[in-house]
């Protein structure tokens, strides 16, 4: 049997523990009802894992505490990272040669899709494409999370898409320590961080959030997780459609629909509501 090259490039691999500690609690908090959906045990991917199978592991464990029967599949386009990562494989975590085509054994699509830093690497005008290849493979509750992390995930940030097409963006810092929330443009994900000048949608978003943190500067003395909550509250009240409430911003963590940053052309200016 001729088997398909899976479809993608190798990318740097940079790996390290935690360092996508902030999706995964994404998506065992607000995206949790996904994965409870339905009586068969859901099939997560872990897409681009890199050089080491840790961050693939730690994604079961969360979200095992989500719901126990999960399986999730971590793939990579180097046979060289799949046979260094089997040294992880457990019931339930399987390691295998694939890319954006999404090989699962079985034939069943994936409940979630977790790409990190996996686009960053690939030309802009990729994006839409490997997005439109991955959303094919995933159930009618499913979604692909296209994120950028730092390597210690400090900062991280990652678009939504379901089957219909990007449904938000989520902005995620470690507080403590953090001077300026556009800090984060570094870290925006492939579709967007080009996009960061003036003009664009994101551009205006993340000044409107400075603003609203120098705003927010009196509740500095109370920590600066108050000093956040009253940012994102500053935003909301100046119109900004934040999805979600205090629960996911005392975590550090700014969600808002994908119509709020979407480019202003291109095949990525698409958009729909959270």
């Amino acid at each position: 049997m001729v088997h398909a090259a899976p479809v993608g490039a190798v990318t740097r691999g940079t790996t390290n523990p935690n360092r996508l500690r902030r999706a995964d609690r994404w998506l065992a908090g607000p995206q949790a009802w996904r994965l409870r959906h339905g009586a068969a045990p859901p099939v997560v991917v872990d897409l681009g894992y890199g050089a080491s199978g840790v961050t693939a592991y730690e994604l079961l464990v969360r979200l095992r505490t989500v719901r126990p029967d999960l399986e999730v599949v971590a793939l990579e386009v180097s046979p060289e990272r799949v046979r260094a990562a089997q040294r992880w494989a457990e019931p339930g975590l399987t390691f295998a040669l694939g890319g954006f085509e999404i090989p699962i054994a079985d034939g069943r699509d994936a409940t979630v899709v977790r790409a990190f830093n996996v686009l960053r690497q690939y030309p802009e005008d990729q994006v839409a494409g490997a997005w439109a290849r991955v959303r094919s493979r995933l159930t009618p509750v499913g979604l692909l999370v296209d994120g950028t992390s730092d390597e210690i995930g400090r900062l991280a940030t990652w678009v939504a898409i379901d089957r219909a097409g990007p449904v938000s963006l989520t902005l995620a810092w470690r507080l403590r320590g953090l001077d300026r929330p556009s800090v984060i443009a570094e870290r925006l994900p492939k579709a967007l961080i080009h996009r960061n000048v003036p003009g664009e949608p994101v551009h205006r978003l993340l000044l409107a959030l400075d603003r609203a943190w120098d705003v927010a500067a009196p509740h500095a003395s109370y920590g600066v997780r108050q000093r956040f909550i009253a940012t994102v509250q500053g935003l909301a009240d100046a119109g900004v459609p934040v999805v979600g409430g205090r629960t996911r911003w005392r975590l550090g963590e700014l969600t808002v629909p994908w119509g709020v940053v979407a480019p202003r052309d291109g095949p990525l200016r698409r958009h729909q509501g959270p």
